[in-house]
C-alpha cells in the first residue's frame, strides 16, 4: 500500500474513532435526560394519585358551596 492510501486510511480511522466518542457522549445525556423525565413522570403519577384520594367522590360534594 502506498503512503498516500495509508494516510487515507490513518484520516478515516480517526474521523470514525472521533464520531462514536461523540456518539457515546451523547447516548449518555440522553440516558440522563431519560431517567430524569422517568423520574419526573413517577413523580406526577403519584401527585395525580395522591390528588384523586383528595378529591370528592358524590355529585353533590362537586357543587360549589353557593348551591
Amino acid at each position: 500500500m502506498t503512503n498516500e492510501r495509508i494516510d487515507h486510511i490513518e484520516e478515516r480511522l480517526a474521523w470514525f474513532e472521533r464520531h462514536v466518542a461523540e456518539q457515546d457522549k451523547e447516548m449518555l445525556d440522553l440516558a440522563k435526560r431519560l431517567d430524569r423525565t422517568q423520574a419526573e413522570l413517577r413523580l406526577l403519577r403519584e401527585r395525580a394519585a395522591s390528588a384523586e384520594v383528595a378529591t370528592p367522590t358524590s355529585p353533590a360534594e362537586d357543587r360549589p358551596p353557593h348551591y
